[in-house]
């Protein structure tokens, strides 16, 4: 595949990001704010948790895209797997990164079916509150900061690859 396009997939992987945090964000604090003030679950927090779970799911299916097909690192990581087990950046790639999105997909997942299902409004903030802040803290211990290991690290901006920064 050409280089352009796994620059563009990465670019909309990178985009969605912000998308998922503040969904997270804006989820996770009136799911907490509503647990904790026994308010109304209204269509505010569904529609947050909506966002936030259906944005999830998008970004693993490019995720996966990336995985797949376009990933350079997880390409070479495929070709020889033992060998790239003492890499820190293929392993972060071809392993952690994908296993722990996966898993915070999944708890994302659970968390807003178990919301839609509990009987009052306190027990749907409860359960938005616990999964989806177990979702995030999975989703930001498996992000690739910038501060990662070399290699594995990704800037902040998501133009860098347009910007040449």
């Amino acid at each position: 595949m050409p280089e352009i396009v796994y620059d563009i997939v990465l670019f909309l992987h990178s985009i969605l990001r912000y998308v998922i945090v503040l969904a997270a964000l804006g989820a996770v604090v009136l799911a907490f704010r509503g647990w904790f003030t026994r308010q109304a679950f209204t269509a505010l927090d569904e529609r947050l948790g909506m966002i936030f779970t259906s944005s999830m799911h998008l970004q693993l299916l490019i995720g996966l895209l990336l995985y797949a097909v376009f990933s350079p690192l997880t390409q070479a990581a495929f070709m020889n797997m033992g060998a790239a087990m003492t890499s820190a950046p293929l392993r972060f790639y071809a392993v952690e990164h994908i296993a722990m999105m996966i898993l915070a997909v999944i708890v994302a997942t659970v968390g807003r079916v178990l919301s839609r299902r509990a009987k009052d409004d306190a027990a749907k903030h409860r359960m938005a509150a616990i999964f989806y802040t177990i979702a995030i803290i999975l989703v930001f211990v498996s992000i690739p900061w910038p501060w990662a290991a070399e290699g594995a690290a990704r800037p902040l901006n998501p133009f860098h690859m347009f910007t040449g920064d």
